[in-house]
């Protein structure tokens, strides 16, 4: 019988440094399958994860191994025969909580095989012999196949991106927030230009209004002249043409500053009405200078 996988789950895979032996070195770029494996004809297990066409863990499950919790998501054990320290980092504490239970579980099996492989040689049957270990070892994988192919499908949803506290994590999460400060920085000194533009333009739309109510009101008071001007010539020529004085020449000159009078003071209200179009379209623009 050949080896068979009888668990799998998701997790990012690390190894401790062989220098320091304390910090955590990623030996996988992202979280990637992780399973238990059973030799038949070894009657041993194994923890295999491979990442392309290289294996980051291939660990054989001993009776002395011990795999620690060490936080929510993270837990370790010490593989001797490799000489170094696998650390495993979870998605979901209901992820690292099923891997520690199938590691017990392992452990015990290969106990039961290594105590009967140098124990008993009765030739009565004993349920703790190495057949009887073995037959409950597969009713065990039948029980745990069903129940691993659900943790597989669910593994393979999307999981959050939990790591231990490493050093290279711990500078990763500095470079960023770095980033997100110089970028919160730019933000906060274009906010201020933009600001400072904004009030510019509100005092330039403010003095532009004070002026074009200045510039009205002078208007105003043009046009009441004008009005006051032809009214008073309109009478003359009124007075003139009653009296009968003066019909031929005076009345001509009259009539005509008459009317050119009439044209500048329409020249006048005309020019008023543009000056006026310009000014407010500008103060609403914003484009006025």
């Amino acid at each position: 019988m050949g080896e068979q996988p009888i668990f799998t789950t998701k997790a990012h895979v690390f190894q401790i440094d062989p220098k320091t032996k304390k910090n955590w070195i990623p030996a996988s770029s992202s979280a990637v399958l992780v399973s238990y494996y059973f030799d038949g004809s070894r009657n041993s297990y194994r923890i295999i994860s491979v990442e392309g066409s290289k294996a980051i863990i291939n660990s054989t499950i001993t009776s002395n191994m011990t795999f620690t919790k060490t936080s929510q998501k993270f837990g370790q054990w010490s593989d001797p025969r490799a000489n170094t320290v696998y650390g495993l980092g979870f998605g979901t504490e209901a992820d690292l909580a099923q891997f520690v239970e199938k590691f017990r579980e392992v452990k015990e099996l290969t106990r039961q095989l290594e105590a009967n492989t140098n124990g008993s040689t009765s030739d009565e049957p004993d349920p703790s012999s190495p057949a009887a270990v073995i037959s409950q070892m597969r009713s065990l994988h039948a029980r745990t196949s069903s129940m691993s192919s659900v943790g597989s499908e669910n593994d393979r949803r999307s999981l959050t991106n939990s790591l231990p506290v490493s050093e290279s994590q711990v500078k990763y999460e500095n470079d960023r927030l770095k980033i997100a400060l110089a970028q919160s920085s730019a933000n906060a000194k274009k906010w201020e230009i933009e600001l400072q533009t904004l009030k510019n333009n509100n005092a330039r739309l403010t003095a532009a209004l004070q002026e074009s109510t200045a510039n009205v009101e002078e208007w105003k008071k043009q046009l009441a002249a004008y009005k006051e001007e032809s009214a008073r010539l309109k009478k003359k020529v009124l007075e003139i043409e009653q009296g009968g004085q003066g019909v031929g020449g005076d009345t001509k000159v009259l009539e005509e500053q008459v009317v050119e009078l009439s044209a500048r003071l329409q020249a006048v209200e005309e020019d008023k009405q543009s000056k006026a179009k310009v000014y407010y379209s500008g103060i609403v623009s914003g484009r006025y200078e």
